[in-house]
């Protein structure tokens, strides 16, 4: 049996109080690198624990009688932001580290983050965008940071995005430690990383690539133009009690959401550029039940864990076997059973083929036929 080492009593009091007991594979891995200050980039997949792999050693490195901002966390969205604060807060209120943290994110009263930031939190997790504009105004102490997290690391170190982590980095000191972390680590962000770290260790935890059994994997051919009807069939016919859609384009979220909603079908979106009041909503009606279709890209859909969701669609297909991976993973947890609905053109059925070789699985060619679903050999 594999144990926490290095924590001290009170963290691990705190993970006994929410049933966790033994350490994931990333988490014995990083964990005593962590608390050595070195500077890390780590690939493990979604679900691996990474979360804690990281704020379980920062936690005990933190100074809590220090009212100043210690640590940086970076992410690339609202939901992951939430759900790292979440369990801070966690960690926090089930230990005796009692300290403070707050999100920093685009699109939210600035105002109300100013004030936030007066209470001197040890922990801030938010967006570089925003956290550049709050050092530049002068109300977030960069000096004082001694560890950056850089979370969804992929997405982080992007073309569209490195430039602002460069940029924060560049505003603390250089004794700084700094932590990527992500499902995915190519060549290119390493190549990136190496030039913002000192020494970086790489370390990737054993991915587990194969899905759950449970699922079933189903799909259907149409033209580009029918794929919303087609989908608005199949969901009417299925009826998920609750399900994602993936789309990836935002103006196609956002089309896709009203004509589902014209059909009198229960469906709202998120992506990037909606408020924090919206998302927050719309989560929580999702999370109760009172929401059956949350449309999203992959990149809005990071940070959602919910385990009750009966069913994904892809309209937008992944190119990546990997990405798909992660979708239908949203589905079937805990034992329960999935089913994964992909709708594709002629073009994106090597797609399809790409996924059965990959995952060693079987994805079964559907059709509708007076609102039923039955089965379709390809020709």
């Amino acid at each position: 049996m594999i144990k926490f080492e290095n924590l001290s009593t009170t963290i691990l009091d705190a993970l006994k109080k929410e049933n966790i007991t033994e350490p994931t594979q990333i988490q014995a891995m990083v964990i005593p690198k962590i608390l050595e200050n070195k500077d890390l980039i780590v690939q493990s997949e979604t679900g691996s624990g990474k979360t804690l792999a990281y704020l379980l050693p920062l936690f005990e490195k933190l100074q809590e009688q220090k009212k100043e901002m210690q640590v940086l966390i970076l992410v690339p969205t609202h939901e992951l932001a939430i759900q790292v604060q979440r369990q801070i807060e966690r960690l926090s209120q089930n230990s005796d580290f009692k300290l403070n943290s707050t999100t920093i994110m685009g699109n939210v009263n600035i105002k109300r983050q100013v004030e936030k930031l007066r209470e001197k939190p040890q922990i801030i997790v938010g967006s570089t965008g925003r956290i550049l504009e709050l050092i530049k105004m002068k109300k977030l102490s960069a000096h004082t940071i001694k560890t950056i997290v850089v979370d969804e690391a992929d997405k982080m170190m992007d073309k569209d995005n490195i430039e602002g982590v460069k940029a924060v980095i560049k505003c603390t000191l250089k004794e700084r430690q700094i932590l990527l972390f992500s499902a995915s680590i190519s060549k290119e962000t390493i190549d990136k990383a190496n030039e913002i770290m000192k020494e970086p260790e790489v370390i990737k935890a054993a991915n587990n690539t194969s899905i759950p059994t449970q699922i079933e994997h189903i799909f259907f051919v149409t033209e580009r133009r029918d794929k919303l009807e087609v989908l608005r069939k199949v969901a009417v016919s299925l009826n998920p009690k609750k399900a994602l859609v993936f789309i990836n384009q935002i103006d196609e979220i956002e089309l896709a959401t009203k004509k589902l909603k014209f059909h009198s079908l229960n469906a709202e979106f998120i992506h990037g550029k909606n408020d924090k009041i919206d998302r927050k909503k719309v989560m929580d009606n999702f999370k109760a039940g009172k929401l059956q279709l949350l449309v999203a890209s992959d990149l809005a859909a990071r940070g959602i864990h919910v385990d009750d969701i009966t069913c994904i669609f892809n309209l937008s297909m992944p190119e990546d076997p990997m990405d798909y991976l992660h979708r239908v993973g949203r589905t079937g947890r805990n034992g329960k059973a999935g089913l994964a609905v992909s709708i594709v053109t002629e073009r994106e059925i090597s797609l399809i083929k790409k996924y059965e070789k990959t995952f060693k699985i079987k994805i079964i060619c559907k059709d509708m036929s007076r609102g039923n679903i039955i089965d379709k050999l390809l020709k």
